[in-house]
């Protein structure tokens, strides 16, 4: 069996590696807030509403640096393969708890995979759980969940986040590859979360755009330009989503002498935010022949941000590539993404 197939084998295990908070998937919300729009389409647009949130705590260890963030309790999706599951708000829950993990060197956003929160309070366990790598559109790429807290006071969040998985690439190399765990401190009270801003989009929703990223006191990810990338090739987009292939001058550590090094750069519209944990292909032909074909691997780059590339043969004009989506994003998804990003047909470009 070759790489890509066995990655198409593999695909439906999804965010099931990530996360195991499937007590959240219940068919009622209790708290009667869950509002979407009927007719969205697959594409993305803009939510019924807007979800304010707080920063509560910021931590960090070595260069790893966490912020924390909460809002009101709110439904969201989570996805495995191409199927997308309504996480309804359970009856117990306090508040939507949300974390940004970034360098603190680089100020990057770091597309780890794994993110755990143990929620203390006076010494005590009140929550523990996997957090759902996430995409939102005021946030754009973080971890989150809904969370039980016991009242007012003061609370200790101790984060677990695992090694990288991606290929990591210039002032990035040779950082993030083991686990690391630390504390953030934060104070909850009911009136402070129930301060929190929500504002209804009577006029937008459903329609085809998406809402501006926050202003917050840490870096968000987002990928450069188009034609901000060195040496683009070609763009296309599928389900949504914009893909841009570039190939730079420099090539990364990882690539032998005289290789190329073809890239994908798959973003959001109108927010440019990564789309990680897709499982991508690609198929180079020359003159009638395949100098590559095989999986596009995840690698991040303070300069060139989240992408998808391998070592090629070179990449000439007149090539034709071929990129194939062999699983979407497996990234949670807040409204106004749910129903992008999932149906997601090859694309061909002419370099």
């Amino acid at each position: 069996m070759q790489r890509r197939d066995f990655l198409r084998a593999s695909a439906p295990l999804g965010l099931a590696g990530f996360a195991g908070c499937t007590g959240m998937l219940e068919t009622e919300s209790s708290s009667g807030q869950f509002t979407t729009v009927a007719d969205r389409g697959k594409k993305v647009y803009y939510p019924s509403h807007i979800d304010g949130m707080k920063m509560v705590g910021m931590g960090g260890s070595g260069r790893y640096k966490a912020g924390l963030m909460y809002s009101a309790p709110h439904a969201f999706w989570t996805i495995t393969g191409t199927d997308t599951n309504l996480a309804q708000v359970g009856e117990d829950v306090t508040a939507h708890l949300m974390a940004t993990i970034w360098d603190k060197q680089t100020k990057t956003v770091l597309p780890t995979a794994n993110v755990s929160a143990k929620i203390l309070k006076d010494g005590n366990e009140v929550d523990s759980r996997s957090l759902w790598p996430m995409l939102s559109q005021n946030m754009g790429y973080h971890f989150g969940d809904n969370v039980e807290l016991d009242g007012d006071g003061t609370y200790t969040a101790e984060l677990s986040i695992g090694a990288m998985q991606a290929r990591r690439m210039g002032d990035l190399q040779g950082a993030f590859g083991e686990q690391t765990t630390f504390e953030v401190e934060f104070e909850h009270t009911r009136d402070k979360l129930g301060n929190i801003s929500y504002e209804n989009l009577p006029d937008k929703k459903g329609t085809a755009g998406a809402i501006e990223p926050m202003d917050m006191k840490m870096p968000i990810a987002q990928v450069p330009e188009s034609g901000d990338l060195p040496g683009v090739l070609g763009e296309g987009s599928t389900g949504d989503a914009n893909f841009v292939a570039f190939s730079p001058d420099e090539t990364p550590h990882f690539v032998a002498d005289g290789k190329s090094y073809l890239a994908v750069s798959a973003r959001t519209p109108y927010n440019r935010y990564p789309l990680p944990f897709m499982s991508l292909s690609a198929t180079l032909n020359r003159d009638g022949s395949a100098v590559y074909d095989d999986i596009l691997r995840p690698a991040v780059d303070p300069e060139l941000g989240y992408h998808y590339g391998a070592a090629v043969d070179g990449v000439e004009s007149g090539d034709q590539l071929t990129v194939t989506v062999d699983a979407p994003p497996q990234v949670s998804r807040h409204e106004g993404y749910e129903t992008a990003f999932v149906q997601m047909s090859e694309m061909q470009m002419t370099l």
